[in-house]
This record gives structure tokens, C-alpha cells and sequence, in this order.
């Protein structure tokens, strides 16, 4: 209840404070039907309909930062460096930012002495670990891009990513659960079995010399000492010359999101990008004036992990704490309890997985304030049962891609129930938004649903060495087009109305059934297959594949899902199979998915009560 006050007290006094552009208050003059749309003044939450139209521009007090990811993690060293930068719960790792900048430094002086350099590319599979966190601010301040591999991917997908991007090193585990990074690594490039660590020559991935293994020593990989060793103060003094020959509009990370083609992109982004992000969504949900500790459950390989997390936390001076490797959400609650967590990150599942705990009320969250939803849609109902269950009342929903760097839309933690429930909040500083008709891509009434289009600093800079996917979703003039349908108030408070695209998104892993559906039909029985996703309460989508069997074949359900596992990533396995001698078409011979998710959701009996 104090937070909450002090929260008030503080907006008071910057919205009396603030300015839009014109010199004017929000307060200037009432808005007017028919007049022209203008900027949303986004220091505090509009409380003016000022939008005529669904145009919206977050105009801010605060600049644009003009730094890089080095740059914001000194400053944070030399403010704050007695307070903690990072736990890990479970491999009782901590660090300070002063100690966290010293790894950082000797990291990045290492990759540099194994003859890494500027603008090549590093890649890192595997799970949350404190050294994920180290290489991505040591790559960062080496001028190398690192890669954000998943960490679920088989051999297949890792090989494509790696090659696609060009990776010169790989640093992972040997092993995380049942993924055997060490052993994929020896069957994409048996020449690792006779090279000498760093000089590598594979003929399936070209550009790969070097592989840092953390966890233990393999032949022919180096072992993340070696790096740590390697930083002597000759190649520390080559990094700080480095320094001023960086800039803020370079590269720092690839990230991978599949297209309706099923292959993987790499969406690239600069530290411009993700420091501008982080500093504003920040500043939304007020990590900026109140000392906060951020239980991070959510994977760093994702954007929310990596931008919304660890860039975060150089920018503002917070805390992250890690409970888990990989998502366990027992010890969510209990990392959230032991380190006095203030705030928490999560996709809709982990809130869920939360709320249903048998033993949730056992648990102490009563420093726990606000967080952050995002990841994939929340039901309005789970925003109730978080505040209701959990006690966070301050919890706002976030909306983005990861081409957007990638938060575009955000709530403010005062929100009223019926915003931070049905909306995905306001948007951000320094962005654009429109809604446009998706036939015409003229802007759409207020209220109406249409395309969602980004412009703006966030946009990122290009899909990795593919010029044509790139010019397909950015216009000539910038915008970026989301392909999800949504619609705008006249306070930019945008809703989502649902996705253009065909993509899944299951407990907030992004599926794309083109990807699946070429592998289905590689199996020997499988005539033709089309793959749906369908409602679930807890993932809030689950895969279904719908299959047209051979002729005079048969097969079952655990056939197909058998044939998928060591394949495919776990996530992308079919839940469901049904098998269909027919789809529903369009006149011009189109598979109608919706009506086949329809007719599924029938079939399987999860329309009960709809």
C-alpha cells in the first residue's frame, strides 16, 4: 500500500512536470472531435482522448539513449557496485556489478585473445546460466554479435541457425536434461574429434573455428577457464581501444524467429535497440526511482529474457534473480520468497503454473509488487487470479515481437482492472503504431480491427543475411508489420484481436505449423497433414496435426508423435493427432484452417461450454 502511494505522489508530480513537444501540458486545451491525431504523451498514463484515428505516437520528456551495452554496464558498475547484479538460485551464483563487470572484462579481453573480432558472430545454446548473462555483455563489449541459440533445438535446427548466420564460435554445456549439446556438436562435425581447440574445419558449418564448452573439457573445445585465462592485460588494453571505435547502431544479437516458411530468421538488433527498450520499459513500470529485484523465470535466448532482463537490469541498476535453469515454477515461488523479490517476469503458463501450486499460500510474496505478462495473450481471467492468488496487484501485460526489440505496447502498473486485463496497455516512448485494413493498409477507424504496423527506433535492423524477408515485413518507410490484428482506443490502449499469421503460440514458445508440416510429410505413411492450434487452458495453445493417411496405410497417434521425438524440439511436438480424410476448403482450393481448428476443437471436446 505504501509503494502504491509513494507510485501516485510520484506521477503527480511528473505529469505537472512534463511537456509534449509543442510546449504544451497534456492539461493545454481539450481535444476536440475533429481534429487532426496527435501524439500520446506517454510519461504517465493518458488520461486525455487525444487519438482521432488509429495512429499512435508515444511522445516522451525523456531523449533517446545514446549508448551501447558496454557503455550502460559501466555506469551501472560505478553507481551501484556493492549491489547484487545477478543470483542463480540454484548453482548459488552470485554477483555484484562490480564483480560482474570485472568477469565481463576478462571474458570479453578473452574472446578477443582466441582471435574473435569485431562483427563476427558467437553463438550460445543452452539453458539460463550465470555464463549466458556473462558472454552476452562480454560479446557486446568485444564488438562481437552474439547468437541466441535455443536451447531445445536438435542437431537439424542448430546446424541451419549456425550456418545461416555464420558463427565463428559456439559456447554451451555438455549437457542440460536430456539435450547432449557436446554429442549433436560431434555428429554435425566429427572433424572436432582430431582438431586442436580453436581451429576447427567443418565441412556442414564453414565458418566455425571454436567451441567453449562450460561445464567440462572435451576434445578439441576449449573450457570457459581458458577463456577466463586467456584476457591477459595486453588484450585488456586492446578492449578498451575497442571502445571508441564501437557504435550504438551496430549489431549486438541475432535472435531466431521462424516465418510461415517454417525456416528460422535471424532477427538482428543493435544496441540502440535493446538499450533504448529496456530503458523505457523500465521506466513504465518503474524500476527507474524504486530499488527492484526481478525474479527472471523467463528464457534468456527469448527477447523478453534478454533485452527486458540483463540489458535491463545495466540500464537500471536492478536485481535479477534466477530460480531455476529452466522453468520449475515451485521454485519460482520459492526464489521469490528466500530473495525477496519485488517484481516478477513471466508468459501466461508460468503465471498459471504459479497460481495453481497445490501449496501457493504457503509462500511469503508479500514483497512481491508488481510484473510483467507477456510472451503470448493472457486471458483476462489470469490477470484476476495473479492479483487475487499472488497479491501482485501492480502486474501489467507487455506486447511486442522480437523484431520490435521487443516491447511496443505496455501498461502502467496503476492501470484500472478492465486496461490491465483487455489490453495490452499503451504505447511506448519514442514509437509508432497504426492499425491498418490488411487488404488496402489504409488506417483503420478508432476501435476498428486491423493490422498492427511499428516505426521507430525499436524496429530492428534486418533479418540476417536475407534481404528479401526483410523488405516483406519492413515498408520502404519503416514500418514494421507485425501480421497480428488488433485495435486502438483513443488513450492508444491497444487490444488484441487475434494473429493474421498461422503461428502458434504455446505456453509463449512461438510454433509455426509450415515447420511441422514439412517434417510430417517426410513420414513414409503420412499423405498429406495440416497443422492447427487449438485451445488449452493452461498452455493456451496446444499443436494438433491433422493427417491424411496413406492409401491402404495405417497409423496411430503415437506413430506420428514417435517419429517427431529427437526430430523436433519437444515444444513442437503435436499434443494432439487426429486423423481426417478431408479438410475444409475455400473455393480456390485453400485449406480453411480456422474452420479445421474449429471442427477439431469439436472433435476433441475442448469447445464444452463455448
Amino acid at each position: 500500500m505504501i509503494g502504491n502511494v509513494a507510485l501516485r505522489s510520484f506521477l503527480r508530480k511528473k505529469s505537472a512536470l512534463c511537456t509534449l513537444c509543442n510546449g504544451r501540458t497534456n492539461f493545454a486545451r481539450p481535444w476536440r472531435r475533429g481534429e487532426s491525431s496527435r501524439g500520446i504523451h506517454v510519461d504517465t498514463p493518458p488520461i486525455m482522448p487525444t487519438l482521432t484515428t488509429s495512429y499512435a505516437h508515444g511522445t516522451s520528456s525523456f531523449t533517446l539513449q545514446h549508448a551501447t551495452v558496454g557503455d550502460v554496464l559501466l555506469k551501472a558498475a560505478e553507481r551501484w557496485p556493492e549491489r547484487e547484479a545477478v543470483v542463480f538460485v540454484q548453482d548459488g551464483v552470485r554477483k555484484t556489478f562490480a564483480q560482474f563487470q570485472e568477469d565481463v572484462d576478462r571474458a570479453a579481453a578473452g574472446l578477443l585473445a582466441l582471435g574473435l573480432q569485431k562483427g563476427e558472430r558467437l553463438g550460445m545454446w543452452g539453458p539460463n546460466t550465470y555464463e549466458w548473462v556473462l558472454f552476452h555483455f562480454a560479446t557486446a563489449k568485444a564488438g562481437i554479435i552474439m547468437v541466441s541459440v535455443n536451447p531445445a533445438y536438435q542437431s537439424q535446427e542448430a546446424e541451419y541457425a549456425l550456418r545461416l548466420v555464420g558463427c565463428k564460435a559456439l559456447v554451451c554445456p555438455e549437457t542440460f536434461k536430456t539435450q547432449k549439446y557436446c554429442d549433436m556438436l560431434r555428429d554435425i562435425c566429427p572433424e572436432i574429434h582430431s582438431c586442436q581447440p580453436g581451429d576447427l574445419h567443418s565441412r556442414r558449418l564453414p565458418d566455425l573455428r571454436t567451441v567453449i564448452v562450460l561445464d567440462s573439457r572435451q576434445p578439441g573445445m576449449f573450457h570457459l577457464d581458458d577463456v577466463m585465462q586467456a584476457g591477459s592485460s595486453r588484450f585488456l588494453h586492446q578492449l578498451d581501444d575497442l571502445q571508441r571505435k564501437l557504435s550504438f547502431d551496430e549489431p549486438i544479437n541475432i535472435l531466431f524467429t521462424s516465418g510461415t516458411t517454417g525456416r528460422p530468421k535471424g532477427a538482428t538488433l543493435t544496441h540502440h535497440n535493446m538499450v533504448n527498450n529496456a530503458f523505457f520499459v523500465g521506466k513504465r513500470v518503474g524500476f527507474d526511482w524504486r530499488p527492484t529485484r526481478v525474479c527472471l523465470p523467463v528464457p534468456l535466448y527469448h527477447c523478453f529474457g534478454s533485452v527486458g532482463g540483463s540489458v535491463c537490469m545495466a540500464v537500471h541498476g536492478i536485481s535479477l534473480v534466477f530460480p531455476s535453469p529452466s522453468y520449475d515454477g515451485r521454485a519460482n515461488l520459492a526464489a521469490m520468497e528466500s530473495e525477496k523479490c519485488t517484481f516478477v517476469y513471466g508468459t501466461p503458463t508460468m503465471y498459471v503454473d504459479m497460481t495453481h501450486q497445490p501449496d501457493v499460500h504457503k509462500y511469503d510474496l508479500s514483497t512481491v509488487v508488481g510484473g510483467i505478462i507477456a510472451g503470448s495473450p493472457c486471458p483476462p481471467e489470469l490477470v484476476k487470479t495473479i492479483i487475487s492468488t499472488l497479491g501482485i496487484k501492480e502486474v501489467t501485460i507487455g506486447y511486442g515481437t522480437t523484431e520490435n526489440s521487443p516491447v511496443t505496447f505496455c501498461g502502467s502498473p496503476l492501470d484500472n482492472l478492465d486496461r490491465k486485463s483487455e489490453t495490452v496497455g499503451y504505447i511506448m516512448d519514442h514509437t509508432e503504431a497504426k492499425i491498418v485494413d490488411p487488404m488496402s493498409g489504409e488506417v483503420v477507424p478508432l476501435g476498428s480491427m486491423g493490422e498492427i504496423l511499428i516505426r521507430g527506433y525499436c524496429v530492428m535492423l534486418e533479418y540476417w543475411n536475407d534481404r528479401d524477408k526483410t523488405d516483406e515485413c519492413i515498408t520502404k518507410n519503416g514500418w514494421y508489420k507485425t501480421g497480428d490484428l488488433g485495435a486502438m482506443d483513443a488513450f492508444s490502449y491497444c487490444r488484441i484481436q487475434g494473429r493474421i499469421k498461422d503461428m502458434i503460440i504455446r505456453g509463449g514458445e512461438n510454433v509455426y505449423p509450415a515447420e511441422i508440416e514439412q517434417f510430417l510429410h517426410t513420414h513414409p505413411k503420412v499423405k498429406d497433414v495440416q497443422v492447427v492450434g487449438v485451445a488449452d487452458p493452461r498452455m493456451g495453445e496446444e499443436i494438433c496435426a491433422c493427417v491424411k493417411v496413406m492409401d491402404d496405410q495405417e497409423c496411430t497417434e503415437d506413430d506420428i508423435k514417435n517419429f517427431c521425438r529427437g526430430k523436433l524440439s519437444h515444444f513442437k511436438i503435436p499434443r494432439y493427432v487426429v486423423f481426417v480424410d478431408s479438410f475444409p476448403l475455400t473455393v480456390t482450393a485453400k485449406v480453411q484452417k480456422q474452420e479445421l481448428r474449429l471442427q477439431v476443437e469439436e472433435k476433441l471436446g475442448l469447445r464444452k461450454g463455448k
